[in-house]
């Protein structure tokens, strides 16, 4: 399966692999040299604390490049009051006469806990290009699915953007 991405994820992505590569793989590969210099490896736990480093930096390079060369690109090309990637959405759960809010994200992004709903997930497959006053019916198994009334759809504010930065 191949994750879903806006052009916006990606240049992150880029971003944060440029940084890896030209900031942090020189300072590890130092690290791991000096601490290589100071004797005894089987004793060293500096040495195989650096190296333990670089390896985690080197491998979250090689990740973050594999999900950008097999990534479907995604567009944002919804309303202003559709439910999208990157929107606070509100809904009612008239079976729990509860209310939740969600921000819609792409599939590398996504954290249930911290409110951050996948736009492949079963509420964002069912409410994606729905608006505000719509009832739509979530269905989580062949067997159940539950409605779900939109009350709000809006912009991500700045500190909501800076929460969806990492990857």
């Amino acid at each position: 399966m191949n994750n879903k991405l806006t052009r916006k994820d990606i240049e992150k992505m880029q971003a944060e692999i440029d940084h890896r590569i030209l900031v942090e793989r020189p300072r590890l590969l130092e690290e791991v040299k000096e601490t290589r210099a100071q004797g005894d490896l089987s004793e060293n736990f500096e040495y195989h604390a650096a190296k333990r480093d670089k390896n985690k930096n080197e491998s979250r390079i090689r990740f973050l490049q594999r999900m950008i060369k097999t990534a479907s690109i995604i567009e944002d090309d919804t309303a202003e009051n559709e439910v999208g990637i990157n929107k606070k959405v509100t809904v009612y759960i008239p079976e729990d006469d509860e209310e939740e809010t969600y921000i819609f994200v792409s599939t590398m992004r996504q954290n249930s806990l911290g409110g951050l709903i996948s736009i492949e997930s079963p509420m964002g497959k069912a409410l994606l290009h729905h608006k505000v006053g719509d009832t739509v019916h979530v269905r989580v198994s062949a067997d159940y699915a539950y409605p779900v009334v939109i009350r709000k759809v809006e912009e991500t504010d700045e500190a909501e953007n800076a929460a969806l930065r990492g990857f």
